[in-house]
């Protein structure tokens, strides 16, 4: 626990239909077709939102966000971060003479999460995330730029609201899910489950390739104007490419809606030298400054936020463990761990209880909600900690049946809940390792993993000339491989370092 949507944004996959009771909400959309400008063609077009609208989707979903992934507690960071994005913005259409004042006047708010996943996406009105993930793969400020340009071409071409109206227009919503915590390009939905959490953020429709397309032609000409090299953007999109091989070999088919990796990179060469022939110069790279501000930076997964092993979900922060069923697999968030095994069909859901007082009112709380029918409901102690359980049924919009067993915890000051559930007919298959999960939950105290520390990107001069790979400790840190830091450094393992380089080294 403490651990989304453009260049770099996945869909739900087939379990975001899971109802309501599981802290999915809806959002209507207007339903009804308004036709204002472009700030990038100038022109009146149609859009599901106005762009008041699109400011309040803003301000709504950020809170929704920021709850759900945590923003990375690194203040000069998001300083820096802050700064080079506003810099960007001011050669962007939206705070150009030509346009009209309400565009121009619109506050920009960008934000770094804590999380590893390599991701950059943007709500409409203005809100743009980086994630930790994302900044670790980059080498310089204009890498960076052209994404931030990328991310602020979707605000500015009102790419959202162009997607909402031309596949959602008078339909639903939904509002919940999100990313789970994988690299972007990194495994196929169909073997993610990206459960809501219990805050609700905005699920965008994906980017068509022709908003992809502009977005990355947008990147390239901000930076570009902000005197940044916008060709360095190309080996951003090469590390894409690589982690894609890496997971596969091949662009998974939820991000077919993307251009291919490669096409992009060859793109951004074309696109920054017909800016440079045009007079911009782009000499600004500023690699030095960038690595001396990502200096160490959470690398990888924070075991302190929460990390499974040898069957335990152990989380040295609030000091508690749990069992792991055999072949279940681990989906580590901000406010919430999700558990499922290999078929996606049996469930467990650990979360803080929100505003309950005790163990009782966490599950009432649960199974008060409409749709849900309580079957039983008693104490149920833990190793010691005070406990209740209930077992539940509810019915989703589609007509599926589920069966719930909740189970609220008073443990370390905290109220926690475990949702667990399944199908109906399936649930006596996953009842066993519900009551595991359950059951096994104990406090923490093996003093080797409460003191566990992350591991951390620390920025070294190289004092020798010789290949990457010689550059890296024989035993890496939980998580990370040989090959995950040569991408990370955007270099191959047996590549030439030459004396002075900069490198990135896991510590």
């Amino acid at each position: 626990m403490k651990r989304f949507l453009s260049v770099f944004r996945n869909p739900l996959p087939r379990h975001s239909s899971f109802p309501l009771v599981l802290g999915f909400i809806l959002f209507y959309t207007s339903a009804c077709m308004t036709l204002e400008e472009n700030p990038v063609s100038g022109n009146r077009r149609a859009f599901a939102y106005s762009w008041e609208q699109e400011l309040q989707i803003g301000r709504d979903v950020d809170k929704d966000i920021v709850a759900q992934y945590g923003v990375y507690e690194n203040e000069e960071l998001s300083a820096y971060i802050t700064e080079l994005s506003e810099e960007v913005l001011q050669y962007s259409h939206l705070r150009r003479e030509s346009t009209s004042p309400k565009f121009r006047e619109a506050e920009f708010t960008f934000r770094v999460l804590n999380s590893d996943i390599v991701n950059a996406f943007a709500l409409p009105g203005g809100y743009i995330y980086f994630t930790r993930g994302l900044l670790a793969h980059m080498n310089n400020e204009a890498q960076l730029a052209v994404v931030i340009g990328h991310e602020i071409g979707h605000v500015a071409a009102r790419h959202a609201s162009q997607r909402i109206l031309e596949q959602q227009a008078g339909q639903l919503i939904l509002v919940g899910g999100a990313i789970a915590g994988q690299e972007l390009f990194g495994i196929s939905a169909e073997n993610v489950l990206n459960i809501g959490g219990m805050a609700a953020q905005l699920l965008f429709l994906s980017y068509s390739r022709d908003n992809e397309r502009e977005s990355d032609r947008l990147g390239v000409e901000y930076s570009a104007m902000a005197g940044f090299d916008a060709s360095e953007g190309a080996a951003f999109f090469r590390t894409l490419q690589r982690l894609s091989q890496r997971a596969g070999g091949t662009l998974p088919n939820h991000l077919s809606s993307h251009p291919d990796p490669g096409d992009r990179e060859r793109n951004m060469i074309s696109l920054s030298e017909e800016y440079r022939q045009q007079g911009y110069e782009q000499t600004r790279k500023n690699e030095r400054r960038y690595m001396e501000m990502i200096n160490g930076i959470v690398l990888g997964q924070n075991p302190r936020e929460g990390f499974a092993r040898d069957g335990q979900f152990y989380h040295p922060e609030l000091e508690f463990q749990y069992p792991v069923p055999s072949g279940w697999n681990v989906q580590n968030e901000a406010r919430q761990v999700v558990l499922f095994d290999g078929e996606q069909q049996g469930i467990s859901i650990f979360t803080f209880a929100g505003n309950a007082s005790n163990a009782r009112e966490a599950v009432e709380m649960f199974t008060s909600q409409e749709g849900i029918n309580e079957e039983s409901s008693s104490r149920a102690d833990i190793n010691g900690i005070p406990g209740h359980r209930a077992i539940a049924s509810g019915t989703m919009q589609d007509g599926t049946e589920l069966r719930f067993m909740v189970q609220g915890l008073e443990y370390g000051g905290n109220i926690f809940r475990f949702i667990n559930y399944a199908e109906a007919g399936r649930f006596s298959n996953y009842e066993g390792q519900f009551t595991e999960i359950v059951s096994g939950f104990r406090q923490l105290t093996d003093r080797e993993i409460l003191d566990i520390q992350p591991t951390r990107i620390e920025i070294v001069t190289a004092d020798r000339t010789g290949t990457f790979r010689s550059f890296l400790p024989d035993e890496m840190p939980m998580g990370l491989d040989h090959e995950q830091m040569a991408i990370i450094n955007q270099l191959n393992l047996d590549d030439t370092v030459t004396r002075g380089q900069r490198l990135k080294i896991p510590r």
